[in-house]
């Protein structure tokens, strides 16, 4: 009887302990995506690793009419987006870089921007960090509605 009460509460420690350690390992993508028209949308979180730098995320796809590209979240208030996808990392200050201005503004507590490029629609907003050392977004990519960037 102690034993099958000491492992009915040892299963719960067990379900937290690794949650909040998997949690702690990288950089993390949570998608929201209901079935809306987004592409990718969800909630990217950019933490700083041992070395001092922060994760990036690379999320490659292609689209009818739009062909293969690369969505690059991170590091830190970095977005990049190139045409194509390639297993070499590429520079977000390149000129292949669709996004202008590639780093996001970031006043105290608040960052936010929007892009229409090359028939894609992207909007990221600061949305804090769950730890001191993550910076989290909130990530829409949708089909452009507009022609022109911004």
């Amino acid at each position: 009887m102690a034993i099958q009460l000491a492992a009915w509460r040892l299963v719960p420690a067990l379900t937290v302990a690794v949650g909040v350690a998997l949690g702690a390992v990288g950089p993390q993508f949570t998608s929201f995506n209901d079935r809306t028209r987004a592409v990718l949308e969800g909630n990217w979180q950019s933490c700083r690793e041992p070395d001092g730098q922060y994760a990036e995320r690379i999320f490659d796809s292609r689209l009818p009419d739009i062909g293969p590209f690369e969505l690059h979240m991170g590091p830190y208030h970095e977005f990049a987006l190139f045409k194509g996808v390639q297993d070499e990392h590429r520079d977000h200050d390149s000129k292949a870089n669709l996004l202008r201005p590639f780093t996001v503004e970031v006043n105290g507590a608040f960052g936010k921007h929007k892009w229409d490029v090359a028939g894609l629609h992207l909007e990221v907003a600061l949305a804090g960090g769950s730890r001191e050392d993550c910076e989290s977004w909130f990530v829409t990519l949708t089909r452009s509605t507009e022609s022109s960037s911004h």
